[in-house]
């Protein structure tokens, strides 16, 4: 029902996107919403902040057929912009909360604020949460915010790569603990 009425006040959407990755996989990765390429292909993260997400992987031995990919809200809203807070709670407790019933995460990695505050229950600052781990229903989640280096540069940049890359081992280090035999990333490298 709210992906309807979110479809309906978004005119350009082709419809909700489905997850892309291995539904088996210990590591969800949760964004927000699907921006154009996202809408046009039905997947999530494909578009720049999807290119940036398969190299921040990639640096810590994962890759994207190897994790469960998802975004809080399916459908692309209108004018392109962030879903707001209760369009992704609204979209999360009728799909996102099957997912996970689904896949099982071990663990629960946050690409953004809308999904964020959705598993933090509560409005908090995405920026001083950054890499620090809480739990949802047992599931160890963190907030990362590799999106942010698509706006950084210089000194800033760097030091941004840095913390994207210390949040994303340490999220592969937690969900090794739980599954050390799973297979975490393919022999190729994306491009």
């Amino acid at each position: 029902h709210a992906v309807f009425k979110m479809r309906i006040a978004s005119r350009s959407n082709r419809g909700p996107t489905r997850y892309s990755g291995d539904p088996a996989s210990p590591l969800m990765f949760v964004g927000e919403g699907p921006g154009g390429v996202e809408d046009e292909y039905g997947v999530p993260l494909v578009g720049p902040s999807g290119q940036l997400l398969d190299k921040a992987l990639w640096s810590v031995g994962l890759t994207r057929d190897h994790v469960y990919v998802t975004n809080i809200v399916k459908c692309r809203p209108k004018n392109n912009r962030t879903p707001t807070l209760e369009e992704g709670k609204r979209c999360a407790n009728i799909h996102l909360l099957r997912e996970i019933e689904m896949v099982q995460p071990k663990v629960i990695v946050c690409l953004g604020k809308v999904a964020f505050q959705y598993f933090y229950g509560k409005t908090a600052s995405i920026m001083r949460n950054r890499g620090i781990w809480f739990n949802y229903h047992g599931i160890p989640v963190m907030d990362v915010y590799p999106a942010f280096l698509l706006r950084q540069t210089g000194k800033d940049l760097v030091e941004s790569k840095w913390q994207v890359y210390y949040d994303f081992k340490a999220a592969v280090d937690k969900a090794k603990e739980a599954m050390p035999d799973y297979v975490y990333q393919s022999r190729k490298s994306p491009t």
